[in-house]
């Protein structure tokens, strides 16, 4: 899987990226279709936000998070992801 990390009025700092890679990396461990991630971090006035596109076999999953702190924003966005990516599992599953 390859992650592209983008970064809008925010320096990509390397704890950062190691934190999107650790992030995403268990992303994998619920659907292992993911050919490529890309996440943008933004600063929008006061808040954080973190959105990614993930390319899979069926199609794309978008999500966007926002909060004071980049990390929660991050956590936030793999949450959401995750509740996605099991969706799209359930919904391969039933044909």
């Amino acid at each position: 899987m390859q992650i592209n990390l983008t970064g809008h009025h925010v320096e990509i700092t390397p704890s950062l990226r190691d934190y999107v890679n650790s992030k995403f990396d268990k992303l994998e461990r619920f659907f292992d279709k993911i050919n490529n991630v890309h996440v943008i971090l933004n600063v929008e006035k006061l808040q954080q936000v973190a959105e990614a596109t993930l390319h899979i076999n069926a199609g794309e999953i978008h999500a966007r998070a926002d909060s004071e702190n980049m990390y929660a924003a991050i956590d936030a966005l793999t949450d959401k992801l995750v509740r996605q990516l099991n969706k799209h599992k359930d919904k391969l599953n039933s044909h």
